[in-house]
Parts: structure tokens; C-alpha cells; sequence
């Protein structure tokens, strides 16, 4: 079987997502990807996460050929094969419905930084992307979405901003692995739930500054960070 571990990796990521509660039924995928063998392993479509195992897993190429797997990859493999082509630096991606970080991207508003919780790991507002065009869900839909993500990260580092939400559908997340990429959709769906409070209370709220931002991300962040252990 291709890519043990990195299946027991990509499987453990899908099963985050249920533990944590950002997907019910089948809803929701995570990937992960070899970039010593430019394979990816992503989760079966519409398979249920409670019989899912890791030999499940659909292995394919960059190009989405399938080489390894019984079963239908992900409907969102497309997607993730596009963002795995221009985020060169990442290693794994994860899409969910997450009930707060998908109603922001079905109000296709970014969602702002509000405070330190969402500047510990989000560096800026989470972008939405603008609302696809008919022909670009008429066509390759899949692909079009992941394109979309791209364009939208024009100026922004993807390493630095490790989310975004496609308007009308949802969130997506990545980084350095799948777990890294599933941990980071659990705080998105945080820092959402809390910014939706925060304007509830009060609606002019805003943004931290640029200030307090960078204190708070460079802390956990790059080359200066300081926190946690060496």
C-alpha cells in the first residue's frame, strides 16, 4: 500500500474534524500530500467518517490521476490538487462546513481580526473569495474554486494566512501537514464563532491594531517566535 503513513496522517486529520464537531454525516474532507513523490491521499467521497480507514484513502497525482484506491476521491479533490500546485510550502488542506467559518463565507464577508485569539494564528482578516460566475460552475467547478482561492491570496502569504473562505460555500484551511491543516480549521471556526459574538455586542467593533497583530503572531510565528519551548 502506497504511503502508509501518510494515510494514517490524512485519516487521523478527517477524524479531527468530527471529533471537534466542523463535520456531521459525510461532510467535509482532508488531504495530505508526499511532495518527495507528488502524491496526494484525500478522503473517499460520501464515505462515512465512522467506517472510513486508511487504506480507504484515495492516493492520486498532482494531475488527479488516481494510482492508488477502490473508491471515488473527494468531490473537492480538484480544489485541493490547485492549491497544493500554487502553495508550494504546504503539506496538507482540509475543507469543512463548519457551521460559524461557512456562514461568514455564506454572508461572503471576511472575517475581521477582532483580537489576539485570531491574531495567535491568523495573520490579518481570513479573505473571502468574490462569488464564482455561472460559467465558472457550469465548467470545471472544482477547479474553478481552488483558482479563485489563488486569486485571492494575490499579496497575501498563504503561509501567513492559512484559511480562507470561498463565498456562498465555505471554508477551507491547509499547512505544514494534514494535522497542521485540520488544527487550523478547528481555530478558524473559533475566531469565527467569537467575532460573530463580538459584533453581536457590538457592531462598530474594531479591528486590533496593526500593532497588536504583529505582536501576537510574530510571537508564535517565524524566525523570532518565542512561544512555547525550544
Amino acid at each position: 500500500m502506497l504511503l502508509t503513513a501518510l494515510r494514517e496522517e490524512v485519516w487521523q486529520a478527517n477524524l479531527e474534524l468530527v471529533r471537534r464537531g466542523l463535520a456531521i454525516f459525510t461532510f467535509g474532507n482532508a488531504s495530505g500530500i508526499s511532495r518527495e513523490d507528488g502524491l496526494v491521499a484525500i478522503k473517499p467521497s460520501g464515505v462515512p467518517y465512522e467506517t472510513m480507514r486508511p487504506e480507504d484513502l484515495v492516493v492520486t497525482t498532482l494531475d488527479g490521476r488516481v494510482v492508488e484506491g477502490d473508491l471515488r476521491p473527494s468531490s473537492d479533490l480538484a480544489t485541493h490538487l490547485v492549491l497544493y500546485r500554487a502553495f508550494g510550502a504546504i503539506g496538507g488542506v482540509v475543507h469543512t462546513h463548519a457551521r460559524y467559518s461557512t456562514a461568514w463565507a455564506q454572508a461572503g464577508r471576511e472575517i475581521p481580526c477582532l483580537g489576539t485569539t485570531h491574531a495567535d494564528t491568523f495573520y490579518g482578516p481570513v479573505p473571502v473569495t468574490p462569488p464564482l460566475e455561472a460559467a465558472q460552475i457550469e465548467g470545471a467547478y472544482e477547479e474553478n474554486t481552488g483558482l479563485a482561492i489563488v486569486e485571492c491570496f494575490r499579496g497575501l502569504d498563504p503561509t501567513e494566512m492559512q484559511a480562507a473562505l470561498v463565498a456562498g460555500h465555505g471554508p477551507f484551511c491547509w499547512g505544514k501537514s494534514a494535522a497542521d491543516a485540520a488544527h487550523n480549521a478547528v481555530l478558524l471556526e473559533e475566531v469565527a464563532r467569537m467575532a460573530w459574538l463580538a459584533l453581536a455586542l457590538n457592531p462598530g467593533a474594531p479591528p486590533i491594531s496593526s500593532a497588536l497583530l504583529n505582536k501576537h503572531f510574530r510571537r508564535k510565528h517565524g524566525p523570532g517566535a518565542t512561544y512555547g519551548q525550544k
